[in-house]
């Protein structure tokens, strides 16, 4: 057997409780082990360790299983009836058969020597306040990302002359086009249309640029989007349409005008809040030039973002101070931390209690591009911006080499990183204010919607940028934030390409396979890039995704109730098509 491709730990997202019962047990293993059975039981079931005492637990094979590109990830889920849980693995491969245990791998004669102190797994106890809760309302949640400036001017008679005129195609970061609060207020009916029910608003409080993120006052709305009192009244009204509102904060760094920044930059290190910021050299603090010389921290060495100390107590209470008062105030229903993998655990920590004790179920998001485990345990974000699940999907479609094995080994790999009540609530995204727009990215509709059929089928949360109902272009930043053509869309392409993506909107809300966590790739056509895989639900329903990403038509199995169709005619996949259709079960 191969020892070194077989890893657990009673640890992260290999052994949880996925609620007050149930406990999700994972296992990797090589692709040599065939079977896995576990051994499971209360560890005081044969009493308390005396003499004669000889624990055997339950033996159960575990079935359901991912393939990753080198392993195979099994996964069980076991009921412990008294909330604790000892347990060790059988593993069998056509010739052999060991034992997993916490110190390593005997065989059956070793188990069964006299004397031995087997190293069992042992989960001592599931405690309720240790469980990871995230919201539940997150899966049903159809995201829809706004950058303020570039999406409706609400109020055009008020423009000054910094206003720049509303048009389509490329943009600086210099430019105001004047998007504000009461634009997305006048454009709610239309986003409840398209079937969103959430809104993710890069920042909105008070900053210098048009992007936000270098905030000056963070108890305020700038006043180029409208007032507080207009906010309140957004949110009021999403809320009556449905739609819940998450707002961006800027925790990691603030801008240059911030108040203690402005402070340390008069009084130096005798500032009450020198210890807020991270500074080396006080001697050279009003420098302006990037920061590589580490005179002070400051994000992507930008020297008018400087980087707040986030382990310093009165930095975190100011921040949980601001987070009560959004919630208070305007009634926020999320809130995403930008550059959320620099701030510390200790901050994120006590804002989450914090938050929490005033919004139970108010979700916490983090901007993390990689792995985020170590984040994602219960205690700090609920979920993070699926990136790795947008860059993989991204590069299956570029690398013609891919087979449809690679794309079931990288879906599988981002869906074995977490736990699962968190991957019921990643944020899944193919685009957003910091990437190349997905139209940009492919310069192919058919494409654009396959990977769109991806999004709203896959576990989790998914989020459109504004623009994508339409396919709306833009390269990289700042060009991927151009204002909405809103004078364009009643074109008719443009009607084509919303009732298209309101189709997948309206499927993902109401078929409850699109939004479930269970998936399989099953192999029934020989095209190696033919992408097939079924979700299920709970209640037997079935539906099966077909893209065919390869270079010919393929003929399709004649079955099912078609959901969205792409290409697919005559009972062949065209090139490019998309397929999805409910196979078994009835609603």
């Amino acid at each position: 057997m191969n020892f070194t491709g077989v890893y657990h730990k009673t640890s992260e997202q290999m052994s949880y409780p996925q609620n007050e019962k149930e406990l999700i047990i994972n296992l990797k293993t090589g692709y040599d082990v065939k079977r896995v059975f576990i051994h499971y039981g209360d560890p005081f079931e044969a009493g308390i360790l005396g003499e004669n005492e000889r624990w055997i637990g339950k033996r159960e094979e575990i079935c359901y299983k991912k393939r990753l590109k080198y392993q195979i990830w099994w996964t069980t889920t076991v009921v412990p009836t008294y909330k604790r849980c000892k347990y060790y693995f059988e593993l069998q491969t056509e010739s052999e058969v060991w034992y997993y245990f916490e110190d390593g791998f005997l065989t059956e004669e070793q188990i069964n020597m006299d004397g031995r102190m087997l190293q069992c797994f042992i989960v001592p106890w599931m405690n309720p306040a240790d469980i990871n809760r995230t919201p539940k309302w997150v899966n049903d949640t159809v995201w829809y990302q706004i950058f303020p400036d570039r999406f409706c001017n609400g109020t055009p008679e008020r423009n000054t002359a910094e206003i720049v005129p509303w048009r389509t195609g490329k943009v600086t970061n210099d430019e105001r086009f004047g998007g504000n609060l009461a634009g997305i207020r006048k454009k709610l009916s239309y986003l409840k249309e398209l079937g969103i029910n959430g809104i993710y608003l890069n920042p909105i409080m008070e900053a210098e640029s048009n992007h936000k993120y270098d905030t000056t006052d963070y108890t305020k709305i700038d006043p180029h989007f409208g007032t507080n009192e207009e906010f309140v009244q957004l949110v009021k009204e999403a809320h009556g349409h449905g739609i819940r509102v998450m707002v961006d904060a800027v925790f990691n760094h603030s801008g240059s005008k911030f108040v203690p920044w402005r402070d340390v930059q008069e009084y130096g290190k005798e500032s009450k809040y020198a210890d807020w910021f991270m500074v080396n050299d006080w001697s050279n603090i009003k420098k302006k030039a990037d920061t590589r010389d580490e005179r002070f921290y400051s994000f992507a060495f930008i020297d008018n973002m400087p980087k707040l100390n986030t382990n310093n107590e009165e930095v975190i209470q100011y921040f949980c101070g601001i987070c009560e008062n959004w919630i208070k105030e305007f009634d926020v229903d999320g809130i995403r931390f930008d550059v959320g993998n620099e701030v510390s655990h200790r901050f994120l920590k006590r804002i989450r209690e914090h938050v929490r004790s005033i919004k139970p179920d108010i979700y916490l998001l983090g901007e993390i591009w990689h792995d985020a485990s170590q984040w994602l345990m219960g205690d700090e974000y609920d979920s993070v911006m699926n990136y790795p699940l947008m860059s993989g999907i991204h590069d299956f479609f570029l690398d013609e080499q891919d087979t449809k094995e690679d794309f079931e080994y990288m879906i599988n790999r981002c869906y074995t990183m977490y736990m699962q009540q968190c991957n019921n609530v990643l944020f899944n995204l193919l685009d957003s204010h910091d990437t190349e727009r997905l139209m940009n990215r492919l310069n192919n509709l058919d494409i654009f919607y396959q990977q769109l059929a991806v999004l709203f089928t896959m576990p989790g949360s998914p989020c459109i940028y504004y623009g994508t109902e339409i396919a709306m272009e833009g390269g990289y930043d700042p060009d991927c934030r151009r204002c909405m053509p809103w004078e364009e869309l009643d074109t008719v392409e443009n009607q084509r390409r919303i009732h298209e993506t309101k189709t997948l909107i309206e499927l993902r809300r109401k078929e409850t396979a699109f939004k479930s966590l269970y998936f399989h790739f099953p192999d029934t056509y020989k095209e190696s890039r033919l992408v097939e895989y079924v979700k299920l639900d709970d209640e037997g329903n079935q539906l099966e995704i077909l893209l065919n990403c390869t270079k010919e038509e393929v003929k399709i199995e004649r079955q099912g109730e078609i959901l969205f169709q792409r290409g697919y005619e005559n009972g062949k996949l065209q090139k490019n098509g998309t397929l999805i259709r409910r196979i078994k079960g009835e609603k």
